[in-house]
């Protein structure tokens, strides 16, 4: 499958192009014009793009798409709202217009039901609105939403589901993992997954 991957150089995102060339895939990575490429597999096609500003025609010729992007913990409310929000959304219109077939969401823990009170308010608000216009879309989607994510590689123990602890912690090597299998298998199509790994 050819796979558009937004955030594709950041923590998450590189590990997650790296496990789909393994599986074989061809991913594409999304990246802005002052992204540091160095970290992506040799050969792996670069479209350049910004989240804040997509063109029409970003997902030309993809079968998925991955969005693996975030704004970051230091950034303020506007640009949260602009790459996690808005960013997320226009991506998703561009997705069903352009004849993707697929998008998987990472999301995050508490995304369902935003917090006001919480210093995360305004992140989880923008992950909030992003799933639901995924979730309304005529995409098949699937979202995965875990903990606080750590830089760990993959470990291949996770638990899915309400068990999952909402304090804990989600390897990016995990998710990685979790987020290539969602674009491939049917059993993810319209699940809303929450994540964390277990030792």
């Amino acid at each position: 499958m050819k796979i558009l991957v937004a955030g594709a150089t950041g923590n998450t995102g590189t590990r997650l192009v790296k496990e789909l060339c393994s599986r074989g895939h061809d991913p594409v990575a999304l990246v802005r014009s002052s992204s540091d490429t160095s970290d992506l597999p040799e050969g792996v096609e670069r479209r350049v793009g910004d989240l804040t500003s997509l063109d029409d025609d970003v997902t030309k010729g993809c079968d998925a798409v991955i969005f693996a992007a975030g704004s970051g913990g230091d950034t303020d409310e506007e640009m949260t709202r602009k790459v996690d929000r808005d960013g997320a959304i226009r991506l998703i219109d561009i997705a069903e217009k352009s004849g993707v077939d697929r998008f998987v969401m990472l999301s995050s823990v508490g995304a369902a039901d935003p917090d006001s009170d919480s210093d995360l308010a305004h992140y989880l608000q923008a992950k909030h609105l992003a799933d639901e216009r995924l979730k309304e879309s005529s995409l098949n989607y699937a979202i995965l939403r875990p903990v606080a994510l750590t830089d760990d590689g993959p470990t291949g123990s996770v638990r899915l589901g309400d068990e999952v602890d909402p304090k804990g912690e989600a390897a990016r090597g995990d998710v990685a993992v979790l987020l290539a299998d969602a674009a491939e298998q049917d059993e993810w199509v319209g699940a809303i997954k929450l994540m964390e790994t277990v030792s």
